[in-house]
């Protein structure tokens, strides 16, 4: 049979039944070879592995400019989780100023007081843990971090 890919392929439909045969080879007919099927889904794959690592670059580079313009410190952690507490960082703390400054009435005021706590939680886990929250939280989620901190040590530092 004949594939849209051009190639042509014999095939072992004796198998099927007698009355599923005719819609099975339409069927396949239809569809590339099996080299040609691999070999897009493999492009696909590593299209897919670029596209995600160009993300992942664009996300840091825009974590680590963001952290620079906003004075936010350096986070502590294994090595491999650097890069995802910067990105979460600055995804929650992005979030927040959209939900409180922009869209809500915070002021200026309230706003640089949650970035002084933000600063105090250094711990990449920390970040990372709270990346799914929304933008809202993260008043709550900051002051329940920085309650801990009253009378022992932070663990978040």
């Amino acid at each position: 049979m004949e594939h849209p890919c051009g190639h042509e392929t014999v095939r072992d439909l004796s198998n099927r039944p007698a009355d599923r045969r005719a819609g099975f080879a339409r069927w396949l007919a239809d569809k590339d070879c099996t080299d040609c099927w691999k070999a897009s889904r493999e492009a696909d794959t590593e299209s897919k592995e670029e596209w995600l690592a160009a993300r992942r670059a664009e996300e840091q580079q825009a974590a680590t400019e963001w952290a620079e313009k906003f004075g936010m410190p350096p986070l502590e952690g294994p090595e491999r989780a650097l890069d995802w507490g910067r990105r979460s960082r600055h995804q929650l703390m992005t979030a927040a100023y959209t939900t409180l400054f922009i869209e809500g009435s915070w002021d200026e005021t309230d706003w640089a007081a949650l970035e002084e706590k933000a600063r105090t939680i250094t711990r990449a886990g920390w970040w990372i843990d709270q990346r799914d929250s929304e933008g809202s939280d993260v008043v709550e989620l900051l002051d329940a971090a920085t309650e801990q901190d009253r009378g022992t040590e932070n663990p978040f530092h």
